[in-house]
């Protein structure tokens, strides 16, 4: 029976082949597309069959990439070519990213370009533009309420104007990463304004609900996004009739998967941008793609199903292309958007590493580095073939995702702690160094999230704060080190403060989130406060990574706690060479025993970050306040 089964997929796979042969005509890399078929369309064919059962659907992929691949220009199928010679472009250790909102670091697409110079100086090699694309006039949720994903945004430029960028940043070394809203489209999108309109073929792309009936019934598990001010997860539409799935605001409609043609018009979407030399999409709010009653409606497995289809369509037309899932869950639960089990090596190529980012706020405000250590050791291993988006601070707020599991094996209670964070990072506690805002409070939980730059968080725009640099710095320097692709928000390369002319911006006057995503102030760059001393140490900090080849993603890092409370050790073992990373998290000096190091990787006594040899006296190493070593054997 198992060999009539597969005999008869062999034959499947080899019909949709010739399809495909068919569909591509007299291209002259129609092989190097085969190929890629016979790599990867056994992967498109499994997501398919986990989540849909039209059979008309394989038919209309197979056609959206033999067009794709049709119309891709000269050089980026030259880019795949290399891409797929190179394919751990992103993991390895002079991969360096940059995320700004484009309008905030240059004003549009065009004026992008004249500080691309900048970019390189830095040592960026992969630029993450913030939403672009056209999005609903008024509140947009900082641009993820997308109502046309073929235009770029009237202000920012055009189309054209992306595929310039691109090009130009191509020739520069730097990768172009966009974001790619996938759960919901603003409502004055085509497909909303059509269901509206009466049309069933465009309701059926929606979740919509004649009476609260159902609604009521999912809510029972459905958490709140934005609890203050879109409290809830369904609104009544007047135009449509009808209550619509609304998790995030109420001017987002949350998208049917389910449903094959809103898969096809994704395909299509992914195909167009990659074809305009677009490198990585970050895949927003993709836990949230599949609906299930009885669930929180999040980490379904039909999502890492639909993302397999996602990657082995991008795979087979446009291989460069690659994947980040932006997918804000609990720790335990995020590795899984990289693949586990059958999607092993088969979903996102880049996955946000919340966790470290949380911990390591966690651990400055505390001085304490031993939850970030066992957090780290709950993290299950990620297939070798892909890597963390690692960060200090990104557009959005800070949640503390920080699970009560972990704070017990410390004797500590997690609601107390989550809480201490936020009136911590609110300048609210009497040892805070701080300057956020709250952010999201929920009445019903007492839940809060924290905004704020990253160098407003470290206490940079404190006066007294002696080493609110050094604070940073630390933080950044684990980023760095940690071993993934590591992201600087844009203008914490020079400790930008929190900006508080949002409030000016209608627009934006209810979302304090835009407190933390200041334009960059060319013009005054060299009087920001710490800004010459902050770039320099970054940009040194980049340079040593660049050229430390042991940092590749493809091996984990572990994460070692030591004596000290405040000192924590990240243990590096590649076969280019093993590193021991240690951290002081305290605004005071410590001395912790020189076994400890030396237990951990024997010999490691030459700083990377300094060039200078490990000072050992009586047995003891002496690390001031938030010491950064990157040591390695002489």
């Amino acid at each position: 029976m198992t060999t009539l089964i597969h005999s008869a997929q062999a034959v499947t796979t080899s019909a949709i082949r010739s399809d495909l042969l068919r569909e591509l005509g007299d291209d002259v890399h129609a092989g190097d597309v085969l190929a890629r078929w016979d790599r990867w369309g056994g992967d498109l064919l499994t997501g398919l069959g986990q989540v849909y059962s039209d059979p008309t659907l394989i038919a209309r992929l197979i056609h959206q990439i033999a067009m794709a691949h049709r119309a891709r220009s000269v050089p980026l199928r030259e880019r795949d070519r290399q891409r797929l010679l190179q394919p751990d472009w992103f993991q390895k250790s002079d991969a360096i990213g940059y995320a700004a909102y484009t309008e905030r670091f240059a004003g549009d697409l065009p004026h992008t370009i004249e500080h691309i110079g900048y970019l390189q100086d830095l040592g960026v090699t992969y630029l993450h533009l913030m939403p672009l694309l056209q999005t609903r006039p008024g509140p947009n949720d900082g641009g993820y309420a997308v109502m046309d994903y073929d235009e770029v945004r009237a202000d920012l430029g055009t189309m054209d104007d992306l595929s310039e960028l691109a090009m130009r940043l191509h020739d520069a070394g730097i990768s172009l990463t966009l974001d790619l809203v996938l759960n919901h489209v603003a409502q004055e999108h085509r497909w909303a304004r059509a269901a509206r309109a009466g049309d069933v073929h465009y309701r059926d792309y929606f979740w919509t609900f004649g009476d609260r009936t159902m609604p009521n019934a999912y809510e029972q598990n459905l958490t709140e996004v934005f609890p203050q001010t879109s409290p809830g997860n369904f609104t009544w539409d007047p135009e449509l009739g009808r209550w619509v799935w609304t998790t995030f605001n109420s001017y987002q409609w949350d998208l049917n998967w389910s449903n094959p043609d809103v898969l096809s018009e994704f395909v299509q979407i992914i195909l167009n941008l990659a074809n305009r030399g677009v490198d990585c999409l970050r895949l927003d709010a993709i836990a949230f793609l599949w609906k299930r009653l009885g669930t929180n409606c999040q980490n379904q497995p039909e999502v890492h199903a639909i993302t397999q289809i996602l990657r082995a369509v991008a795979r087979i037309a446009a291989p460069s292309l690659i994947f980040k899932a932006e997918a804000i869950v609990p720790p335990t639960e995020v590795v899984s958007y990289l693949g586990r089990g059958k999607h092993a090596g088969r979903l996102s190529d880049l996955a946000y590493h919340n966790s470290l980012m949380v911990q390591i706020w966690s651990a400055l405000a505390t001085r304490d580095a031993r939850l970030l250590a066992v957090a780290a050791d709950r993290m299950a291993a990620i297939p070798t073939t892909a890597a963390w988006a690692t960060y200090l601070r990104c557009h959005d707020d800070v949640g503390w995702a920080i699970e009560d599991c972990d704070t017990e094996a410390l004797g500590w209670n997690g609601w107390a702690h989550r809480s201490f964070l936020c009136d911590f990072y609110t300048g609210q506690h009497q040892a805070s160094f701080a300057d956020g805002l709250v952010f999201e409070l929920n009445p019903a939980t007492g839940d809060r999230r924290i905004n704020g730059t990253a160098a407003s968080l470290a206490g940079i725009g404190r006066p007294a704060e002696r080493f609110a640099v050094d604070r940073l710095l630390c933080g950044y320097a684990m980023v760095f080190g940690f071993g993934g692709l590591p992201l600087i928000f844009s203008g914490d390369e020079v400790a930008l403060l929190n900006d508080p002319s949002y409030l000016r911006e209608p627009e934006h006057t209810n979302d304090s989130r835009w407190v933390h995503r200041p334009r960059m102030p060319w013009a005054d760059l060299e009087a920001s406060p710490h800004a010459h001393e902050v770039f320099e140490r970054v940009q040194r900090m980049i340079h040593v990574r660049k050229n430390t080849e042991s940092l590749h993603a493809s091996v984990a890092t572990t994460v070692m706690p030591t004596s000290v409370n405040s000192v924590t050790c990240f243990v590096r073992k590649h076969p280019a060479g093993q590193m021991l990373q240690v951290y002081n998290v305290a605004d005071y000096a410590v001395r912790v025993p020189a076994w400890e190091f030396e237990q951990k990787v024997p010999g490691a006594h030459v700083d990377l970050l300094t060039g200078s040899m490990l000072t050992v006296t009586d047995g003891m190493v002496e690390l001031p306040p938030y010491a950064a070593l990157w040591l390695v054997p002489a």
